[in-house]
């Protein structure tokens, strides 16, 4: 059994004492300090007589009886503290044995404020220091930190213990130090350049290691010849940890991981899963450069580490896995994710001001990450691969082992471009939202030819501040900008020359600039050619239909054009483009739940989805790869939802063949099956789907199931799963996604989370209080609501149930129910009479 307390004694070397003084103020929070000296080089010790701990502020004051001198020594503190269970600062995760024995790990998470936890420092990013570890464990548990093993020997007090030292790290923050005792087998790699890989693995499953120590290997040559900066560190561990709250966290050298960002079971995982990890390595070692080697001066800075690795995760992942057409997938996954968010008048600026650490926890959301990496994809077009790579690499010269401002880039990469870069980007980082492109287009002759003139002009406020690069692509090279241009003006005038009548013209081609377009009613009808006969690329009929079904929820435009426009994709082959449409016709389910023709919108995403189902069938075909896997999961998983009856009844055949063991599930159909048979099922299926939870010996599996129980229809049972998911059985950073599952199916199913959310509100709050996991739980809870008086009533609940962290996602909830509440009562009507028309045969 593992102690709950750990011990520590710390040495600060060459701490600089700038004038006299006799107290010592350092960050501290659940650490209680025994004594603390002060040694002057080449003087007399001094202990500390006193320690003032202010709890609130995280800190400790220790008062010395003299004051100290001017000048340089050695601080040295023994203390004890406590291994937590809420997954920050130094705390222990729960792991079961093979043979069914549940042991404990202990682990650090340190971002953004929580190295304090686990030693008093001064815990800010820009207070960087060296460490020198050493740690006294058991003699069979793996013991790892950032650097490589230098020394293992006996601890002679003690000979079940030894003593481990590590090598001394380089000059780095706080956040970064990381620390891991348990046991675990690994797979080991080196890179062509020579920096040893380990991918540490549960006991028992280093094979499920194999995929990710593959992707680190590549990735980490990828990035030193992106940047021409090598990885600085000898060695670099992966490692999956049992309980953890993010989905990874780049500490230098030891990156720790859930075990569903980390772990490939080439048999049991599913393709998302592979892409998943894939993108995950990719993101966490870009940091190894890119937020450790230079660190952000400040939390306000956030984004540039967080921004920027979730863009080049992508570029790193499409030279690893070019089949992916993993950029695609950036504008549903990213792109329009950001758009939607910061649509709100509750989101805020990339840089957001933070004043008490305690407000980082906000901030790790879609902007930072995904309006981030939106931003800097736009930039990289707008500057160019070999000018933007130039000024990273004197970014990272300039700044190694330092810290570093937005500004800073900014320099670097005008100085690498000579374009206005500061001035441009400043539009983006600085405000919130986003402007909204209108367009139309008018035919002018110009002897002899006939040229196209495109009138653009922004709306939305502030708009003379917005600065953008604009490209134009048309029908005769619809992968090529033919015209590109910046701007800076509230309205402008563009001129395609010798552009006949029959032609199409495409504002953003690629989807990469940072807004919506509304289009004249003319020149939308003239694209939909373009999405019928594919002329127009997968990411540009993503994005149209994109832009279209949000300017529907502004109320820009009528749903009924949008269900018109998702009409013209019936000869769609593309997963992203139907994975996008598939997002957003769910996001109308929901809505129209709360109307009495629910079952019209089910008919019409039956009768979209059928064709492409019946084409691509059950089963995997010779030739297909990993995007034909995506898309038959989405797919099916869409029609049983929906009610194809068809779909249900070989699901339900498919299930049981699966559970009697005759012929197990291939991994990509596992989740559209249980969804099916869930959302159509009873409490038989339902015991049968948490037997198989329980039996799954992956977490990939168990959190597949977990992500679908909330499809049960009957109230009794929705009981059940909201219970399940507080229940140990369920490990504590997925008992949201099962709640989030429930709130997601149904009209009951978000009555019947809220409820329990406000019942348990205690103990969830308690779990998950600092983090953003109650953010996300708020979010996933109450979001759907379209009735007025719910945002009231979630408003008025966290008013007196105070959760700082998550105080902005709680206003952004409230207007989304709002908007969700207007949507319907503005077009309910239209698209009912829409869906009813679309039935009346033609006379």
């Amino acid at each position: 059994m593992l102690q709950r307390i750990f011990c520590i004694r710390i040495f600060c070397s060459l701490i600089g004492v700038r004038q006299g003084t006799n107290q010592i103020v350092m960050n501290c929070a659940d650490i209680d300090i025994i004594t603390a000296s002060f040694a002057p080089e080449g003087g007399e010790e001094i202990n500390a007589t006193g320690f003032n701990y202010q709890n609130e502020d995280e800190k400790v004051t220790l008062s010395f009886p003299s004051a100290l001198q001017k000048g340089l020594g050695t601080l040295k503190i023994d203390f004890v503290g406590e291994l937590n269970d809420k997954m920050k600062g130094f705390y222990r995760s729960k792991y079961a044995t093979p043979s069914g024995e549940i042991r404990y790990a202990a682990v650090t998470q340190f971002e953004a404020t929580d190295a304090r936890r686990a030693f008093p420092c001064w815990d800010e990013p820009a207070i960087k220091a060296t460490f020198d570890i050493t740690l006294i464990v058991p003699k069979d548990r793996v013991a790892l930190s950032n650097m490589n093993v230098i020394d293992r020997k006996p601890y002679p007090e003690d000979d079940s213990l030894v003593e481990v030292k590590f090598a001394t790290t380089p000059i780095m923050s706080t956040y970064l130090v990381a620390i891991v005792i348990g046991e675990y087998d690994f797979v080991e790699g080196q890179t062509s350049d020579g920096v040893t890989v380990r991918v540490y693995t549960p006991v028992g499953k280093a094979e499920q290691g194999k995929f990710a120590l593959e992707v680190a290997t590549k990735t980490l040559p990828f990035y030193k010849d992106y940047f021409s900066v090598p990885y600085p560190l000898p060695k670099i561990d992966l490692i999956a940890i049992a309980d953890f709250a993010a989905g990874a966290m780049e500490n230098w050298g030891l990156v720790t991981y859930r075990e569903t960002a980390l772990l490939i079971d080439p048999k049991n995982s599913c393709a998302s899963s592979r892409q998943w990890v894939a993108l995950v390595v990719g993101h966490e070692l870009a940091h190894q450069w890119f937020g450790n080697l230079v660190t952000m001066e400040w939390w306000t800075h956030l984004w540039l580490n967080e921004g920027f690795a979730s863009w080049i995760e992508y570029l790193c992942v499409d030279h690893c896995f070019p089949e992916y057409d993993i950029w695609t997938q950036f504008v549903s996954a990213d792109y329009t994710r950001a758009l939607d968010l910061d649509a709100l008048d509750n989101s805020h600026p990339i840089e957001v001001n933070v004043g008490h650490p305690s407000e980082v926890d906000e901030i790790f959301d879609a902007i930072s990450y995904s309006k981030g990496a939106s931003v800097i994809r736009m930039l990289h077009n707008y500057i160019g691969d070999e000018d933007f790579r130039k000024g990273m690499n004197a970014y990272l010269l300039k700044f190694q082992h330092k810290n570093a401002s937005t500004e800073d880039l900014w320099d670097c990469l005008e100085q690498a471009s000579g374009k206005p870069i500061a001035a441009v980007m400043n539009s983006w980082t600085k405000q919130m939202g986003f402007p909204i492109i209108v367009v139309d287009q008018e035919q002018v002759w110009w002897f002899p030819l006939r040229h196209s003139r495109i009138n653009v002009c922004m709306i939305g406020e502030d708009c003379p501040s917005w600065m953008i690069p604009i490209s134009i692509c048309t029908s005769e090279d619809p992968s090529c900008s033919k015209i590109k241009v910046l701007l800076d003006q509230p309205e402008s005038a563009v001129t395609i020359p010798n552009l006949g009548p029959d032609k199409w013209v495409k504002i953003n081609p690629g989807t990469i600039g940072f807004y919506r377009i509304q289009y004249s009613s003319a020149m939308l009808e003239s694209l939909l050619p373009g999405i019928r006969d594919l002329t127009l690329l997968p990411v540009d009929r993503l994005g149209l239909q994109n832009d279209l079904f949000s300017l529907s929820r502004a109320g820009m435009i009528s749903t009924v054009e949008v269900l018109k426009l998702m009409e013209a994709f019936e000869n769609e082959p593309n997963y992203t483009v139907w994975s996008d449409l598939s997002c957003n016709l769910g996001v109308l389910s929901s809505l129209l739940s709360y109307t009495d023709f629910h079952e019209e919108i089910q008919e019409f995403i039956r009768n979209l989805f059928t064709p492409i189902g019946l084409k691509l069938g059950w089963d995997s075909k010779p030739g297909e790869g990993h995007l034909d896997a995506l898309l038959r999961g989405l797919v099916l998983g869409k029609l049983g939802k929906a009610g194809h009856k068809a779909t249900l009844d070989e699901a339900r055949r498919r299930f049981k063949q699966h559970v009697e063991g005759k012929q197990i599930l291939p991994a990509d159909l596992r989740s559209p099956v249980y969804l099916t048979v869930l959302k159509h099922g009873d409490s038989s299926t339902l015991d049968t789907m948490l037997k198989l939870h329980k039996q799954a010996d992956m977490q990939e599996e168990k959190n597949r199931i977990e992500r679908v129980l909330g499809a049960i229809s009957a109230p009794e049972l929705i009981q059940r799963v909201l219970t399940f998911a507080l229940s140990d059985e369920v490990r504590p950073q997925d008992t949201v996604s099962v709640i989030g599952g429930v709130a997601g199916s149904s009209k009951q199913g978000r009555k019947a989370a809220w409820k329990f959310v406000k019942d348990n509100w205690e103990e969830l709050h308690n779990r998950y209080q600092g983090g953003f996991l109650i953010s996300r739980l708020i979010k996933l809870t109450v979001d759907g609501f379209a009735i007025d008086k719910m945002a009231a009533e979630v408003k008025s609940f966290f008013e007196s149930h105070h959760a700082p962290a998550a105080e902005r996602t709680v206003q952004q909830c409230c207007e989304n129910i709002l908007l969700n509440a207007a949507w319907l009562k503005r077009d309910a009507e239209d698209i009912h009479q829409y869906l009813v028309q679309r039935k009346v045969p033609p006379v």
